[in-house]
């Protein structure tokens, strides 16, 4: 019998290792030709793997949760007749053949069913038991998957959103409410009468939890370590009439794509009169390098957290073409489909922090990147408009850059730049 083993490929963009997610095959199932077998989280994405070969699946070398470096045993299959099948074409989160695909993912959801169907459900009973008899929960991604096991919770107790899929913020509702709830009555015999505040607490104390800093989380501090290390960055900001910006957004049709879109268009015709910016350090040479192409980061929310998909050329395109581009960015970041591609390369990053309900902040460089843009909320504030007072949408937008790149007045200049075309962008728009 022909034994094949798969090792974990080549991830590109750098990625030297992958932390193990979820096995899609148990020992002894059979497998296919590019059918995905283990979910992995690098730290640019996470990516459903297809083996190169078919056959039975003799030994799975990993747990969930372990590192697995580029090149070392992924898993080992059993050809059965000595001659082992095998796919001239293994693209990590890409199979070759979609019915291998879909196969695959009919496999892991009848998987998942049986186990659902024979696994106790925690107490209290009633309420654990699947609404959808036995049909696998929607989940988007395989990190949502994980956070639920993380928090011991029952994904068919967790109630999905309005699609039926659940997401991030689904299953961090339902911990929020699991550790409200006075738990630790299961944990001990005497009654809840003769609890007193201090023993409370105590089991308090004890829920602490140890979360291993691992794929995403494990990259975002590094960077952000390195950047606070290197980078002597500045933050100057000032407030802007943003009135005009969300009257252009209604009259060009952009509501789909919000105000990020003419925000980054902004940014973009700012970069070009002020190339300094667009720029990063090379410390190992000692070199300034100013970069020829705009690659346009924004932040964005994903079932992983915050991420930053990058618009790769974005000097390249329309206004139109740019607001389209992070739409199906954000989608894919809301769908847990983005691609290494798509959270690497960029010369600049756009921040909306004003989602969250904030005015202003002082972020921290996206490393090895010269600058980023914050953009706070919007909000209704007294104005005073041809030396009238008025009420106006009123927006602070802060500048932090890397000191090594240029001096205050660059920056200053950027910024008035910015701020100015927040209150005119029609007259900057019609310059493009």
């Amino acid at each position: 019998m022909a034994e094949q083993t798969f090792n974990l490929p080549d991830l590109g963009e750098g990625l030297t290792e992958a932390d193990l997610v979820e096995w899609l095959v148990a020992d002894g199932d059979e497998v296919a030709i590019d059918q995905h077998v283990v979910v992995v989280e690098t730290a640019k994405a996470t990516v459903e793997v297809p083996c190169p070969y078919a056959g039975r699946v003799h030994t799975r070398h990993g747990a969930v949760g372990d590192t697995i470096e580029v090149g070392s045993a992924l898993l080992t299959v059993d050809s059965g007749d000595g001659a082992a099948s095998e796919s001239g074409a293994v693209l990590v989160g890409y199979g070759t053949s979609e019915a291998s695909s879909s196969s695959s993912a009919a496999r892991r959801a009848a998987r998942r069913s049986r186990a659902a169907s024979v696994t106790p459900a925690p107490p209290p009973a009633p309420a654990a038991q699947p609404t959808t008899g036995s049909a696998a929960p929607k989940v988007i991604s395989p990190i949502v998957r994980k956070l639920a096991a993380d928090h011991g919770l029952d994904l068919h107790t967790i109630t999905p959103g309005p699609d039926g899929v659940i997401r991030r913020c689904d299953v961090e509702a339902a911990a929020a409410i699991t550790t409200t709830e006075p738990a630790t009555t299961e944990r001990s015999p005497s009654s809840t009468s003769d609890r007193s505040p201090s023993s409370d607490e105590g089991a308090y104390r004890g829920g602490d939890q140890r979360i291993p800093l691992t794929g995403i989380r494990r990259a975002v501090a590094d960077k952000l370590t390195t950047s606070r290390r290197e980078i002597p960055d500045a933050t100057t900001w000032v407030d802007a009439d943003a009135t005009g910006l969300v009257e252009a957004r209604r009259v060009i049709g952009l509501e789909r794509a919000g105000l990020l879109a003419l925000l980054g268009r902004i940014c973009v015709a700012g970069l070009r009169r002020f190339p300094e910016l667009n720029a990063s350090v090379d410390t190992d040479r000692a070199e300034i390098v100013r970069h020829g192409a705009i690659h346009l980061g924004f932040a964005a929310d994903s079932p992983r957290g915050l991420v930053v998909p990058v618009v790769h050329d974005a000097h390249l395109l329309t206004t139109r073409q740019l607001a389209e581009r992070m739409v199906q960015l954000v989608e894919a970041a809301r769908a847990g489909t983005l691609a290494p591609a798509d959270l690497t390369g960029g010369t600049f990053t756009l921040n909306n922090y004003g989602v969250f309900g904030v005015d202003g902040s002082t972020p921290i460089i996206n490393h090895p990147e010269a600058a980023m843009l914050g953009v706070g909320r919007i909000i209704d504030r007294p104005w005073v408009v041809d030396g009238e007072l008025a009420v106006r949408k009123v927006v602070q937008l802060g500048l932090t850059f890397d000191h090594r790149v240029c001096d205050g007045g660059v920056a200053g200049g950027f910024l008035r730049f910015v701020a100015d075309a927040v209150e005119r962008p029609l007259q900057l728009l019609g310059d493009l």
